[in-house]
């Protein structure tokens, strides 16, 4: 009897040896210590075993399965252990290879000039406020002073959607709409898109703009200087100058053409400013008093100063870009340019 326990026990050892994978582990182990298994079925000779000798021989039998389940058990570990390394070296990293940077965006160079304007103005008191896109022909044209046959109603300058409705050609449009629900004193910054039928290097028909309207009592043409003197030192740097040309608009009465001292040469004349020393930046004028008088405020006892300038021209002048398609072109080269971390 013992030479079967011994048998058995080598059997299961040399057949453990060859094993590659747990699958192989389970069949083994069946046809050993499972229930139809050799070690098992030594327990069915116990009828022929005397009585004085069953307790002795049951105690066998459970050591050899106890002996040879451990033998599973560690093969299974050893398996299990490969396995995982395998598993590593599949997975591993070379930590001695650079890291792939995550590249991150960075902010169109026309909201980088948009929110220092905003910021410029909001820290001189102003409120901001958008008005919609699509606008009326009131709102656009009449409540500004601009009579039917002016040329910016014409078809080929504006984007008429019917006889009443247009996208909006200025921003000047939500100024209206301020004067008419809000009382003087008033102070507001009004960005946003605006619609041309023009195209070329310098035009697009969708630019953006900033309209800023001061509606007090004894406001003047000095209150418009002071106070572009100071926007323009912050926008570019502490050396620029403003000059005023005498000008037209409908909506204002005087009205002025703006211009600033070149970034480039600082005054001194340079090909960016066609060698005048001087860079056109905006129009702006004291408000007209029809336009006051539009919105139910008395000119008599009010008056205003009005401004609007191109972010895309401010943003071309700050930067030295001479096409303005090249800000609409989505040039990642480009636009990796104004990154400013």
């Amino acid at each position: 009897m013992q030479e079967k326990f011994n048998q058995i026990r080598q059997s299961a050892i040399e057949s453990l040896a060859s094993v590659t994978s747990m699958r192989e582990i389970g069949e083994l182990r069946a046809k050993y210590v499972g229930k139809s298994g050799e070690v098992t079925s030594l327990l069915r000779s116990m009828k022929d075993i005397p009585n004085d000798q069953k307790a002795s021989f049951g105690k066998m039998v459970n050591d050899l399965k106890d002996e040879i389940m451990g033998y599973f058990n560690v093969k299974e570990a050893e398996l299990k252990q490969k396995e995982l390394e395998s598993q590593f070296e599949k997975e591993a990293l070379d930590i001695t290879l650079p890291g792939k940077k995550v590249v991150a965006g960075n902010l169109h160079p026309l909201n980088i000039v948009k929110n220092e304007i905003i910021n410029a103005f909001t820290g001189m008191g102003f409120e901001i406020f958008e008005g919609p896109e699509i606008e009326t022909d009131y709102y656009c044209f009449q409540a500004l002073n601009i009579p039917k046959d002016h040329p910016a109603r014409d078809m080929q300058d504006t984007f008429y959607i019917n006889d009443d409705i247009v996208l909006r050609s200025q921003t000047s449009t939500g100024q209206v709409r301020v004067m008419e629900n809000k009382k003087p004193p008033i102070k507001i910054l009004s960005p946003g898109r605006v619609y041309r039928s023009d195209d070329d290097a310098s035009h697009s028909p969708m630019f953006h703009q900033c309209e800023g309207l001061v509606v007090d009592k004894g406001i003047s043409l000095c209150d418009l200087q002071g106070l572009l003197d100071e926007f323009v030192k912050i926008i570019f740097d502490k050396q620029t100058k403003t000059r005023l040309r005498p000008s037209y608009f409908p909506f204002t009465e005087p009205s002025v053409e703006v211009d600033v001292t070149c970034s480039k040469c600082h005054g001194k004349g340079c090909s960016l400013c066609k060698g005048t020393g001087w860079i056109e930046i905006l129009g702006a004028g004291v408000v007209n008093k029809k336009v006051l008088e539009n919105c139910g405020i008395d000119s008599n006892v009010y008056s205003g100063l009005a401004f609007g300038l191109g972010i895309e021209r401010v943003t071309m002048i700050k930067y030295g870009i001479t096409d303005i398609r090249t800000l609409f072109e989505n040039n990642v080269k480009f636009l990796k340019q104004f990154d400013r971390r």
